[in-house]
C-alpha cells in the first residue's frame, strides 16, 4: 500500500488533525484507569511537536451512541496527556463547532490539545460526510495513528482523510502495519501461529487465511472444544459453538490438506466450574466427563505446543489457551507466554495481537519481552483474516 508516514509531511506551523486511539478505562472518580494507549500516542505526538505542528488529538471513548455521556468523556485525558508531555494540554468541550475553533484558534507551534468524544455525534459512526468536513475545518494535515479503530469505516477513520490533501500514518500504525503485515507476507520460518480465545467464530476467517502461510497453527482456548467436538469426541460442558461445529470439521480437512497443521491439545484442565474454586483435574482430550468444563491445556500439550514455539523463527499469538482471569486456570498460557518471551530472546518475530492476549501476557510479567504488542484487537484479527482496513485504505496516495 502506497502510505506516508507522518514522518515526511511538512507539518511546521502546520495544524495536524491526529486521529489517535484514546479509548481508555475511566474509573467512577473520573481517573484513567489504563494509560497504555495514552503512551503508545506519544513518539508520534512528541515527533510531531518537535517540528512545531499544532497538534489536535481526536479520539472516541467508549459507545455513548451518539449522545453526550459524561462517564464517557475524554476530559480526565487531557491532563493524562500533558503529564506524560510534560505541557498544557487544553480540551475542547466538543470536537466540531465554536468550542473546538476556540481551542484550534488559540494554539500556537507545538502545542498540543484534545477534542471531546467523536461519537458523541452520530454522524462519527454514519461516516457522514458533512461531519468530516467540519473536522476538516479544523486542519491542514491529516494523521492516523490509531490502529485500533482502522477497520471502522467512520467519518474520523475513512471520509476525513479522503478530504485531505496531506495524509499519512502515525508511527504506532506504521508499526503495527510493519510486524502484522510481515507475519503474513514474508515470515522467517519455521513460522507458528497460536491461536485461542473463548470462540471459533471470531478466529474462522483467520484461520483461513494463515492456514497456507504457517508451518504451524496452535489450538488452545474455549475455541479447542468446538473442533474436538468436529471430531465426534465428548466435550463434557465445555463451551462448543454447535453452529461452528461443520465449519471446524471443514478446517480440520482443510488442514489436513496442508499436510496436517492444524495441532489441537492433547489434553486439558477439567473443572466442575468455570469460576475460582472449582475442583480441578487433568485428563486426555478423549476423556472428558460429562459433567466437567475444559478451562485450561494440560501439561502434556503445554510441553508440547512450548516445543514449536521454542523451535519457531515466527511466533504469532492470538487468544489465551483457557480462562486465564482465574488463576487456577491460568497456568498454560503463563507458561507459553513464558516460552514465547524465551524465543524472542533468542531472536524469533513475537507478534502478540490485541484483547484478551494483551492481558494475558501482561498478566504473565512478559509484556515487555515480545517483539510487537498489538493495540488492536478486533483491527488486528481482521488484518490478519486479509481483509482492508478501511481506516488504512483511506491513507493511501494512489
Amino acid at each position: 500500500m502506497a502510505v506516508r508516514s507522518v514522518g515526511d509531511l511538512d507539518v511546521s506551523g502546520k495544524r495536524v488533525l491526529l486521529r489517535v486511539d484514546f479509548n481508555v478505562p475511566i474509573d467512577e472518580e473520573g481517573r484513567v484507569g489504563d494509560e497504555t494507549r495514552i503512551l503508545a500516542s506519544l513518539p508520534t505526538i512528541k515527533d510531531l511537536v518537535s517540528r512545531g505542528a499544532r497538534v489536535i488529538a481526536m479520539s472516541h471513548l467508549g459507545r455513548p451512541k451518539g449522545k453526550r455521556v459524561p462517564s464517557m468523556s475524554l476530559a480526565p485525558v487531557a491532563p493524562r496527556l500533558g503529564h506524560h508531555l510534560g505541557r498544557e494540554v487544553p480540551f475542547a468541550e466538543d470536537c466540531v463547532g465554536e468550542a473546538a475553533r476556540g481551542v484550534v484558534s488559540a494554539m500556537k507551534d507545538g502545542d498540543v490539545a484534545l477534542l471531546e468524544n467523536l461519537r458523541y455525534h452520530p454522524e462519527e459512526e454514519a461516516n457522514s460526510a458533512e461531519f468530516a468536513e467540519k473536522l476538516a475545518e479544523l486542519g491542514d494535515l491529516y494523521v492516523n495513528d490509531a490502529f485500533g479503530a482502522a477497520h471502522r469505516a467512520h467519518a474520523s477513520t475513512d471520509a476525513l482523510p479522503r478530504l485531505m490533501k496531506d495524509r499519512a500514518a502515525g508511527f504506532l500504525m506504521e508499526k503495527e502495519l510493519e510486524y502484522l503485515g510481515g507475519v503474513l507476507e514474508d515470515p522467517a520460518r519455521p513460522f507458528v501461529a497460536v491461536l485461542g480465545g473463548a470462540k471459533i467464530s471470531g478466529k474462522i476467517e483467520v484461520i483461513t487465511n494463515l492456514l497456507p502461510r504457517v508451518d504451524r497453527l496452535l489450538i488452545g482456548g474455549g475455541m479447542t472444544y468446538t473442533f474436538l467436538k468436529a471430531k465426534g469426541l465428548s466435550v463434557g460442558r465445555s463451551l462448543v459453538e454447535e453452529d461452528r461445529v461443520s465449519m471446524a470439521a471443514e478446517l480440520i480437512q482443510a488442514s489436513e490438506r496442508e499436510g496436517g497443521k492444524i495441532e489441537l491439545p492433547v489434553d486439558c484442565v477439567i473443572s466442575d466450574s468455570v469460576k475460582e474454586g472449582g475442583a480441578t483435574d487433568v485428563v486426555s482430550i478423549d476423556a472428558i466427563p460429562g459433567e466437567r468444563y475444559g478451562v485450561d491445556i494440560g501439561p502434556k500439550t503445554i510441553e508440547k505446543f512450548s516445543g514449536m514455539i521454542r523451535g519457531a523463527r515466527t511466533v504469532l499469538w492470538n487468544g489465551p489457551m483457557g480462562i486465564f482471569e482465574v488463576d487456577a486456570y491460568a497456568a498454560g498460557t503463563t507458561a507459553l507466554a513464558r516460552v514465547a518471551s524465551e524465543a524472542t530472546t533468542a531472536g524469533a518475530t513475537t507478534v502478540i495481537g490485541g484483547g484478551d492476549t494483551v492481558a494475558a501476557i501482561a498478566k504473565a510479567g512478559v509484556k515487555d519481552k515480545m517483539s510487537h504488542v498489538s493495540t488492536g484487537g478486533g483491527a488486528s484479527l481482521e488484518f490478519l483474516s486479509g481483509k482492508t482496513l478501511p481506516g488504512v485504505a483511506a491513507l493511501e496516495t494512489g
